[in-house]
């Protein structure tokens, strides 16, 4: 269909343009609120800084189509095809994108705050810069699982947003705020989260083996029973972090802040803690089997049934903390 007539009928009050084959139009800076293109053919249509506000593009073909700068807020994109599509500097404030297909797209500074972005494929996606405030990635039974392996959210503004059960597996999210952030249970296995903040985050059950943390914040994290393994935690902060029966064999966390930390029945097995500080930290019956504390500062940290018979302290500091048989080292 030729533009100019669709933006004549759209002026004429006729808003329903469901099924139509759109394909390659240009409405670059159209004014079309509430405008129905279900499941249109859009692919490669030009809608840079078009008005798209309430739009119905349910089951739309978007694929390639350019839509920066665009307004989507309160936009319904269910199960909509996005690949590869441009969405840099656009805002889908409150956007409904459940099961949509996101993969290669762009979202460059894009504004996603409370978004449904439930069962979205993000695989190879660029969010670096968006914001996803209170945006909803929640896993729900087998109807909404979202996975962004390989996506590339660094710096990625993540406040409040839920990503319960989420594969994140090799996401880039360094530098990027997560802080009272929900993911229990994501898979974030080899990803990205150096200079992440995750303050207040809950990681309950998550998967974090392999991951790259240097320098991130995690202080008054909640942990418990997550898999650390091998990850990389040099500088790393977890002050008052909750991480009961977490795993951190082989991880590295070297200068790795841990005061105040609860980490009892957690395995350190081969764990490289030299130089960290883990003052009045919590290790009641932690495995230290190898456990590298060397130059570490354990001044009041309870280590109540702790097997430290392998356990590397040369040169820690001591003072004050409960050994593994219920004295105070002096």
């Amino acid at each position: 269909m030729d533009p100019q007539r669709l933006l004549r009928l759209y002026a004429h009050g006729e808003t329903n343009f469901t099924g139509f084959n759109l394909n390659g139009i240009n409405l670059f800076g159209a004014d079309l609120i509430k405008v129905v293109f279900k499941e249109a053919n859009l692919t490669r249509a030009n809608l840079v800084l078009s008005y798209l506000n309430q739009a119905v593009l349910t089951k739309a073909d978007l694929e390639s189509a350019n839509l920066s700068g665009s307004n989507l807020n309160y936009a319904n994109l269910m199960n909509a095809n996005l690949h590869n599509a441009d969405f840099h500097g656009a805002s889908l404030q409150n956007a409904d994108l459940r099961n949509a297909n996101l993969t290669l797209a762009t979202f460059i500074d894009a504004n996603l705050m409370n978004s449904d972005l439930r069962g979205v494929d993000l695989s190879g996606a660029n969010l670096s810069g968006a914001c996803l405030v209170g945006a909803n990635l929640r896993k729900e039974a087998r109807t909404y699982v979202a996975v962004m392996r390989g996506a590339n959210l660094s710096r990625v503004d993540l406040r409040s947003t839920d990503l319960t059960g989420a594969d994140l597996t090799g996401v880039n999210l360094s530098g990027a705020n997560l802080t009272n952030a929900t993911l229990r249970e994501a898979n974030l296995t080899d990803a990205n989260l150096s200079e992440a903040i995750l303050n207040n985050t809950s990681l309950i059950s998550s998967n974090l083996s392999g991951a790259n943390l240097k320098g991130a914040s995690l202080i008054n994290s909640q942990l418990a029973k997550s898999n650390f393994t091998k990850a990389d935690m040099t500088d790393v902060n977890l002050q008052g972090a909750i991480m009961s029966l977490v795993k951190l064999n082989k991880a590295i966390m070297i200068r790795a802040n841990l005061n105040g930390a609860r980490l009892n029945k957690a395995d350190l097995t081969r764990a490289d803690l030299s130089n960290a500080s883990l003052i009045d930290a919590d290790l009641v019956e932690t495995y230290l089997a190898r456990t590298n504390f060397s130059d570490a500062n354990l001044t009041k940290a309870k280590l109540i049934r702790a097997d430290i018979s392998a356990t590397n302290l040369a040169g820690a500091i001591l003072e004050e903390a409960v050994m593994p048989d219920g004295t105070i080292y002096y």
